[in-house]
């Protein structure tokens, strides 16, 4: 080879080095300046990155929503989350206590599998290995941080603290205390022989939002996400409010005027065909004994906590906005259980396995989902949360989940869906035994059994008495219904004796 012809050949491979170095070098700076790394939450095309979570929980919320048809509440910003992304409008609840309920939704298993039915138990006694939703996707390199109250609280005594929470579910955790704490002085209590912890009372609260401890939770989630736009992020955001004492600034009181306050309607004979042990400990009389006037201005300061709420998530809203995140962020919103407003002539508050205490809002927003914008009837379950993120971000739980993905159901909210819910209920029945209390619902039928039906028994057809007046115990319908809910619910929830030891004073 001559010299003329190696000096070409070098030429040629000097050219098609340099040509690859400037290749790889363009690359380097492209992704440098759109921060194009690994599951980069900020680079331009979002179907391309990985999806950041926004988890946002809210404490004791019913149905109580514009959007759920609520023709009183106020509430913008949850109202056009439903708009823009998929309301589940049959989701039910696994046990209508926050404990159990967010223990349940963490670990994507139902109360009877992590042995947890009061205020107290914490699921890593029974179950230590346990991979809870957070700690998948910690596992799984997000930044994974909660602000205020996922797992449960003793509410307002816990707040500024870690409650009852999972340190390995998160890298970090903040728990803001706001004026709310120190003005307790200041609640209307309507019994004061009870804790504010669970009585009917209120404060039309001085100050700003900002002051308030979920004012303090917004602002605090709304710092993270701007600390967090370069890498993927769960975020669980929890607010305190509308769990009692119902504290909120006094412009949210302001926008519920007494005349709009109504008692919900109920025939004199309501009760009449209901088990005893349907009613909860904590509220054995109707209305506590309370002149009716009394308790609607309790359930005015209650519309007013969640406007209040509602507001602090219109806070997160904006900041997703501001900040670029919301076309690559999933966002979840729901409440550990509903809340009874004086139902059945007189019922306060949750522990109850009727429609009201056991079905809670849920809506989610998955960017891609093609279902955005249509509401769901279909029946879903809470331990459904957990498969639906883990699916919609592309991970795979370590362990057997017992709900299922419902990512089928955002793309598609009318498909067929042959499922049905669960929920139970475990408290001291009259002579001091415990109760164990369990109810399935499917799209038509609810039914329910206090103690496997041995304190009593319950029935109620949907499609005819949405607000569950009538007890069909009894009638000709039963008699073939009966045999298949209670077939399903024996294979979805453990028969037998209620679960020993429980401390009656910890339900």
């Amino acid at each position: 080879m001559s010299s003329l012809q190696r000096s070409k050949k070098t030429n040629t491979r000097k050219s098609k080095f340099s040509h690859w170095i400037r290749l790889i070098g363009g690359v380097l700076l492209l992704c440098s300046q759109t921060s194009c790394k690994p599951g980069s939450a900020s680079a331009s095309d979002p179907k391309t990155t990985t999806p950041n979570v926004l988890f946002i929980a809210i404490d004791d919320l019913s149905n109580t929503l514009g959007c759920y048809g609520d023709p009183v509440a106020k509430t913008p910003h949850l109202d056009g989350l439903s708009a823009r992304g998929v309301r589940f409008d049959q989701a039910y609840c696994q046990l209508p206590l926050c404990n159990p309920s967010r223990a349940s939704v963490m670990t994507g298993l139902r109360p009877d599998t992590i042995r947890v039915y009061d205020l107290d138990a914490h699921f890593r006694d029974t179950l230590p290995k346990a991979v809870t939703l957070s700690e998948l996707f910690r596992n799984n390199d997000y930044r994974v941080e909660r602000v205020g109250k996922i797992y449960h609280y003793n509410v307002p005594a816990s707040i500024g603290t870690d409650g009852h929470d999972d340190p390995q579910s998160w890298d970090h955790t903040t728990n803001p205390k706001g004026r709310d704490t120190e003005e307790e002085h200041l609640i209307t209590n309507l019994e004061p022989h009870r804790k504010i912890s669970a009585a009917l009372c209120w404060l039309a609260a001085d100050g700003t939002d900002e002051e308030q401890t979920d004012g303090m939770v917004a602002t605090e989630a709304i710092k993270i996400m701007e600390a967090n736009q370069g890498q993927p992020f769960f975020l669980g955001v929890g607010f305190f409010r509308p769990h009692t004492p119902y504290v909120a600034p006094k412009k949210y009181f302001d926008l519920y005027p007494m005349e709009q306050i109504k008692f919900p309607y109920a025939p004199e004979n309501d009760r009449d065909d209901i088990p005893p042990a349907a009613f909860a400990h904590n509220c054995p009389n109707p209305n506590y004994n309370l002149p009716v006037e009394r308790c609607l201005e309790a359930k005015r300061a209650y519309y007013a906590t969640v406007s209040f709420v509602d507001a602090q998530i219109g806070r997160l809203f904006k900041a997703l906005e501001r900040l670029n995140l919301a076309e690559n962020t999933i966002i979840v919103v729901w409440s550990d259980h509903g809340y009874h407003l004086g139902e059945h002539q007189g019922i306060w508050q949750k522990r109850s396995l009727f429609e009201e205490s056991a079905r809670a809002p849920l809506i989610v927003y998955a960017p891609q989902a093609k279902g955005n914008g249509k509401p769901c009837g279909r029946v879903v379950e809470f331990v459904d949360i957990y498969p639906t993120i883990a699916e919609l971000c592309g991970l795979t739980p370590p362990t057997k989940l017992e709900g299922q993905s419902l990512k089928p159901l955002l793309d598609n909210p009318d498909r067929d869906w042959k499922e049905v819910a669960v929920t139970q209920v475990l408290r001291p029945g009259e002579d001091g035994k415990m109760i164990m209390g369990r109810s399935i619902r499917t799209e038509r039928w609810r039914y329910t059994e206090w103690n496997g039906g041995e304190a009593g028994t319950e029935l109620y057809d949907h499609s005819a008495d949405a607000k569950e007046f009538t007890n069909l115990i009894d009638s000709v319908q039963a008699k073939d219904v009966i045999p298949k809910l209670k077939k399903i619910l024996y294979q979805r929830a453990q028969a037998g004796p209620p679960p020993s030891p429980v401390n009656p004073k910890r339900l």
